[in-house]
């Protein structure tokens, strides 16, 4: 019976990433085929404001009405037919890039809170939460690298809709299936939940310090430079002459299992702090290669940069979502993980998407060659490096070294 529940948990999991790779990594290249070059950095902010918007619907009103299952099931259905509907006004006969910005704008403010939505399912059923989690969390990264083959490699699907189309058929399926999950009442029946709970203003009260300031600002500030990889690099993909950028995305979620699993040893090793700096290093050394590889296009640095997300993204985010789970108490450990959505994916990844798309537009918009992508790559370099400077020298709280038992 676990291991069925289990196994259910591991579908459900790979079905919820597979819905967001199968769109992500193509999308830059597909409006770039179809005029909307300008404002491929609009449709890459849904994800920011359905990050902002997702605490405040859960807060407000899937947590107090309505069963987990239910709400899951209905926000997929709905998420799903807006993607699979938006490349309508992108190609045809009813052309209007606003109408398609707003439908992957609803796409994601269905989409987003079920990120959460399914991760509640996932505790509520499992005994050994720490343990059996990242297990299947796993099949989530292993669901979006599916979507990537799927889609780009054997679809060769990235300049077209199928991506798309692929990723709504997903949320459908995704829809119906989990109203077949265990039942879980809405657990905040009665209670009265403010706009300080929603964002996170106690717990920022409770855990305010130094370091801890240092910490939120690091954070926000290193995710406006992680804004920038998913809407443009596989344009550069395609401008350097690499084929199916949208397969070629995958390898960073490949090397994201790796280091995944390698983060307890390395935890245990340096502690928290230095692998926060590990990870944002690594985006350091990302845009270098980026940078060092844009005027020959040398493909053996481009996927070496790709291969970094790993590092890049376990050891920042990851990393991140363990050091304020160990700071906060018990009663305010769901509200501090909201703060951390808040910050991280919505503000900081919503003005890094902001900012990107207006050094993208004034630097290409006359010359797109392999030169100009150069300086592109060249800004998130140096504010990475300006942000772990910034890091290094101004948190300096004596974390304890967490190890694999923790």
């Amino acid at each position: 019976m676990i291991l069925y529940a289990k196994a259910r948990l591991s579908v459900m999991m790979f079905l919820q990433f597979f819905i967001w790779g199968a769109w992500y990594a193509t999308a830059g290249n597909y409006m770039n085929t179809h005029g909307m070059t300008n404002v491929i950095y609009l449709a890459y902010m849904a994800s920011s404001v359905g990050s902002i918007v997702a605490p405040f619907f859960l807060g407000m009103i899937a947590d107090r009405f309505f069963p987990v299952q239910k709400v899951l099931g209905v926000m997929h259905i709905l998420s799903g037919i807006f993607v699979f509907c938006a490349p309508f006004f992108a190609e045809g006969s009813f052309v209007s890039t606003p109408l398609f910005l707003v439908f992957l704008l609803l796409h994601m403010l269905c989409y987003m809170p079920t990120v959460n939505l399914a991760a509640a399912t996932a505790f509520h059923i499992l005994n050994d939460r720490e343990k059996e989690f990242p297990i299947i969390r796993l099949f989530g990264t292993v669901g979006w690298i599916t979507a990537g083959i799927v889609v780009s490699k054997l679809l060769h699907g990235d300049i077209t809709a199928m991506p798309m189309r692929v990723s709504g058929i997903g949320g459908i399926v995704m829809g119906v299936y989990s109203f077949s999950l265990p039942n879980i009442p809405a657990t905040g029946t009665g209670k009265r939940i403010s706009f300080r709970d929603v964002i996170g203003a106690d717990v920022f009260a409770k855990l305010k310090s130094r370091s801890f300031i240092i910490f939120i600002i690091s954070l926000l500030l290193i995710s406006l430079p992680f804004a920038i990889y998913f809407p443009y690099v596989p344009v550069f993909l395609q401008k350097a002459g690499i084929e199916d950028p949208g397969f070629k995305m995958t390898f960073g979620q490949m090397s994201e299992i790796i280091f995944l699993l390698s983060l307890p040893w390395f935890f245990a090793r340096f502690g928290l702090k230095w692998v926060l700096v590990i990870g944002m290093l690594a985006w350091v050394c990302r845009y270098a290669l980026f940078a060092l590889a844009a005027p020959e296009s040398i493909t053996w640095m481009i996927i070496g940069g790709i291969w970094l997300h790993g590092c890049c993204y376990d050891f920042v985010y990851v990393a991140s979502q363990i050091y304020i789970d160990k700071k906060a108490t018990p009663e305010i450990r769901a509200q501090a993980q909201g703060l951390f959505v808040l910050v991280s994916y919505g503000v900081g990844q919503g003005l890094g998407a902001l900012g990107a798309g207006w050094i993208f537009n004034g630097l290409m918009k006359h010359d797109n060659s392999l030169h100009q992508w150069q300086i592109f790559w060249i800004i998130p370099l140096l504010f990475a490096s300006i942000v772990a400077v910034l890091y290094i020298f101004g948190f300096r709280e004596d974390v304890v070294k967490i190890n694999s038992k923790n």
